[in-house]
């Protein structure tokens, strides 16, 4: 079995508390519904920098990643049916999946 890294980006946050709980529970169904694939839940991303080759720092990364999971799969495919259920969506933003391989 594969890992696979899902990247979040877009989307919008939940303004108020009651919202925010409503996200909760959407994130943490659908982190049931994935079973013994959810390999590492992450996190969202906060405030960010990126560095260019010559060292020269910008005050924020430009690829819009909003955060992060970590799912088992036997294909790529199989880890971006998974990706279909995922809360992120219903907000307006997407899942990028890659496949993290061993070294």
């Amino acid at each position: 079995m594969a890992k696979f890294v899902y990247l979040y980006t877009g989307g919008s946050m939940a303004q108020t508390p009651q919202e925010q709980e409503q996200v909760m529970q959407a994130w943490g169904a659908w982190f049931g519904e994935l079973g013994s694939a959810l390999i590492e839940g992450g996190n969202p991303f906060g405030a960010s920098a990126a560095v260019g080759a010559d060292g020269a720092v910008s005050g924020s990364a430009t690829s819009a990643a909003t955060g992060y999971s970590v799912v088992g799969a036997d294909s790529l495919d199989a880890a971006t049916a998974l990706a279909k259920g995922c809360p992120v969506l219903t907000s307006g933003g997407a899942v990028e999946v890659y496949e993290a391989i061993e070294m």
